[in-house]
């Protein structure tokens, strides 16, 4: 595809200021300038602008944390663009290796509670959010994750497990809420204020839905805390899970929305994570789940 004109985009909107591209993610961003970044979507990508769009307009100011203010929104050449505020600071992913591990429980505790306020947001626009069925959702992403799975390299020995696995897992009937989805280091930013770290602004939200919270939990596990479960525990506690929900069950249903999700690569999650100590699902779960602290 041809590289987008961003620089004639600017001038048509009047802005002025350096552009730069920022190196990291899937869909074209710029920081335009100092204060605003400029955000655009290929053809074909219309309902991620307008689902991200719809987010941050309902979010703008109810989280303990910074997300972006939309400040335009539209469409050039095929192309939708959203112009948004900008946050300062530096990825949590960079940050990450030079973390102690109190610098590390400290910052969970706050992502837990963000988790939790995004979690409680109800705005009528949030309706608008797909899938309008989650229990439909549910059914249908579990009728494809043996052939996904496949398909991505998942071993014989863990395919053979995925039905009676999905089967035993009572998933319950929970209220949607809105979902980030991809709640992971690289799209929380972090600002040292002379004695701590604090987090200083949440990212993309183009891939929002509403669902069950817990399938939040999956990015939060997976790729954030990296099936580091202490990170995880003193996450889940700031979230404002009791110690005695962080049982077998929760992190069996942890792993089965890990299965279910529709970026789900079991895969390659068991190449870069903490490995089970028999190649079971019910093992995978608690390894990588049971928060520790729990027996």
């Amino acid at each position: 595809m041809e590289e987008f004109p961003v620089a004639a985009l600017c001038a048509r909107l009047g802005l002025t200021g350096p552009v730069e591209r920022f190196p990291e993610g899937s869909l074209p961003v710029y920081a335009v300038g100092e204060d605003l970044v400029l955000k655009l979507y290929p053809p074909g990508d219309a309902a991620e602008a307008r689902t991200e769009t719809l987010v941050l307009r309902a979010l703008d100011g109810r989280l303990p944390v910074p997300t972006p203010a939309v400040v335009g929104e539209g469409e050039w050449r095929g192309w939708w663009w959203l112009l948004m505020s900008r946050l300062h600071g530096e990825s949590l992913a960079s940050a990450w290796p030079r973390l102690s591990t109190p610098e590390r429980a400290g910052l969970a505790t706050s992502l837990g509670e963000t988790l939790a306020a995004l979690h409680a947001v109800d705005d009528p626009a949030l309706t608008e959010l797909e899938p309008r069925d989650w229990a439909g959702f549910v059914a249908a992403r579990r009728g494809v994750v043996a052939a996904e799975q496949r398909e991505l390299g998942l071993d014989e020995r863990w395919l053979r497990q995925l039905p009676d696995f999905l089967d035993a897992v009572d998933l319950g009937e929970p209220e949607p809420v809105l979902l980030h989805t991809e709640f992971m280091r690289e799209h929380v930013l972090l600002r040292h204020d002379g004695k701590r770290w604090h987090v200083s602004g949440l990212l993309d939200f183009e891939p929002a839905m509403r669902g069950a919270a817990e399938y939040d939990l999956v990015a939060a596990g997976v790729f954030l805390a990296g099936g580091d479960t202490r990170f995880l525990r003193s996450l889940l506690l700031g979230y404002g899970y009791s110690p005695a929900a962080l049982d077998v069950c929760f992190a069996r249903r942890c792993l089965a929305y890990t299965l279910l999700h529709r970026y789900a690569n079991l895969a390659g999650y068991l190449r870069r994570l903490p490995a089970p100590p028999e190649p079971t699902l019910d093992a995978l779960a608690r390894t990588w789940f049971l928060p520790a602290g729990r027996d």
